[in-house]
């Protein structure tokens, strides 16, 4: 599945818009199913955000190349994502515009806001699924919990893992190929 260039064309000018227009302190923005959301940088979450990319760089060196809050565009209808973790393979190239493309992520994690949990649960899930990105990590500091999605296949992933905040979540099995320890992520 492609991003239509028409598509393409309509969030680059909606990001460019919002580029001039000064977003209030401590919040992030993107695109999802054509819809601005906003949702607020907390503590909690940069904390829960942190530690994931930790984790990735003892696994594969601080040259790995994990992005977070950066502009990626996932197939489906005006998805323009800002992933807070995202994992990128080794040999990844940004497109003939200048973004990083879906087609190059091993490993998404999205820490859960109040205001924009269910796009996380819902629509940003079915794209992360139809782009095959094969590993999808939900941390939710609201409930304790971490819900693990693998293995896509005809957009939806076939396996679904929950873990509870203080037990290891097991990547070992898939690309990102290591344990993450979550026992000292915070609760809201």
């Amino acid at each position: 599945m492609t991003v239509l260039d028409n598509d393409i064309r309509f969030l680059d000018k909606l990001f460019e818009a919002f580029e001039r227009i000064p977003a209030p302190e401590g919040y992030r923005m993107e695109i999802v199913e054509g819809v601005v959301c906003m949702s607020p940088q907390r503590d909690t979450r940069w904390e829960i955000i942190r530690r994931i990319v930790r984790a990735l760089e003892d696994r594969f060196g601080r040259g790995v190349r994990v992005l977070s809050d950066v502009r990626i565009d996932f197939p489906g209808g005006l998805n323009g994502f800002c992933p807070d973790v995202a994992k990128l393979t080794d040999d990844a190239k940004k497109n003939e515009r200048g973004h990083w493309r879906h087609e190059d992520i091993e490993f998404v994690a999205e820490v859960i806001s109040k205001g924009t949990a269910a796009n996380d649960y819902g629509p940003k899930k079915d794209a992360y699924a139809a782009a095959e990105v094969p590993v999808y990590l939900i941390a939710d500091p609201y409930t304790g919990k971490c819900l693990l999605h693998t293995d896509p296949k005809d957009g939806d992933y076939t396996i679904e893992t929950r873990v509870s905040f203080g037990t290891s979540v097991d990547l070992t099995r898939t690309p990102v190929g290591l344990t993450l320890a979550t026992d000292e992520f915070p609760r809201d």
